[in-house]
């Protein structure tokens, strides 16, 4: 077999593309239910201004304490409060050719077809690493109540006696994380290693359905501790270079990040241009997108242009708790994000 523009051909007998590399990323964080519509951040950035970064005010709560109603005591009064929280666009881009002289070697394969099918599956990849990059940086952030919300939603147990997940860990995790607001994690997206672990000692709850013969039978889906089990072996690894692995699991309550697809004026287009190479189309694709993790603020303190990129989104400078600008923070147990770190 020859190749040309890296696709196979035979000369003399050319076989049709029939088909394709199986895709391997399963990209459960993005699928998994996190992710919720938020109006106010849509309207934020529907108008005609070209904003890339807006400040959404969030309500307060009340909050100090009652004065004594004796007859005596004067009533005063307090102001409520507002909290500010900043959110960003972010773009990404990407574009893809192909020459018109492989269609013709090839008997017409439509090579130019087979990537505007998989352009979907494509940006589903770069959001689940986009997900992964602002997780990375709220879990890193410092100051004060930053960094509670960091010490008391992260369960590492990598370096204790007992460094495997067990019946207890997943409880354990989320009442640190949130106490009597435990109820609002509902799933944890964790890497194979941990969901085959935990199948074999039997702590995975199969889901069941009946089916139209009264048969019983398990779904694929499953239960830890009442939280849905999402296997992804793109969630983080650490090789701790002597054999180990350091696994993060993420636990996450429905809706716990904001999310909008602002849109461009051009999504995708194809260009054709008949001079390089004796003719080629490239397909370009476009989006900008909010993902906004709940109580949790974008500072753009190290963005350098007008869309963070992966890696200022894990810096954790940009990213702090919510709050009112004169010290006040929201309550970390407002925000149904969690890690767990094991080694198996």
């Amino acid at each position: 077999m020859a190749k040309f523009d890296l696709k196979t051909f035979n000369s003399e007998a050319f076989g049709q593309y029939i088909d394709k590399i199986p895709k391997v990323r399963k990209n459960e964080l993005i699928k998994s239910g996190v992710l919720r519509s938020n109006e106010q951040i849509r309207n934020a950035f529907s108008g005609t201004s070209g904003i890339v970064y807006a400040i959404i005010p969030m309500y307060g709560r009340l909050f100090s304490e009652p004065l004594n109603y004796d007859g005596e005591t004067d009533i005063t009064s307090l102001r409520s409060i507002t909290y500010d929280r900043g959110v960003v666009v972010i773009g990404r881009a990407k574009a893809w050719y192909e020459i018109n002289f492989s269609e013709d070697i090839t008997g017409g394969a439509g090579f130019m077809t087979n990537i505007a099918e998989q352009v979907s599956e494509y940006w589903e990849d770069i959001d689940q690493d986009t997900l992964i990059s602002i997780l990375h940086g709220i879990f890193s952030m410092t100051g004060s109540a930053n960094a509670e919300f960091v010490q008391k939603h992260t369960f590492d147990i990598s370096g204790t006696v007992e460094p495997l997940v067990s019946p207890e860990t997943l409880n354990a995790a989320i009442q640190k994380a949130c106490g009597d607001k435990k109820g609002a994690f509902s799933i944890a997206v964790m890497h194979s290693k941990l969901a085959t672990r935990l199948e074999n000692i039997n702590l995975l709850k199969f889901l069941k359905y009946t089916d139209a013969n009264g048969i019983q039978r398990d779904l694929t889906m499953a239960m830890w501790n009442g939280c849905l089990v999402m296997v992804d072996d793109g969630m983080p690894i650490q090789d701790l270079g002597d054999g180990n692995f350091k696994y993060t699991t993420y636990v996450l309550g429905v809706g716990a990040f904001d999310y909008e697809n602002i849109g461009t004026v051009v999504p995708v287009e194809i260009s054709n241009d008949p001079s390089t190479n004796g003719g080629q189309n490239t397909l370009y694709s476009r989006q900008r997108k909010v993902f906004a993790p709940c109580g949790i603020s974008f500072t753009k303190k190290t963005m350098a242009t007008n869309s963070p990129t992966d890696e200022e989104l894990s810096n954790p400078e940009n990213w702090t708790l919510v709050n009112d600008g004169n010290g006040k923070y929201i309550s970390h147990k407002a925000i149904p994000i969690a890690q767990i770190i094991s080694l198996g």
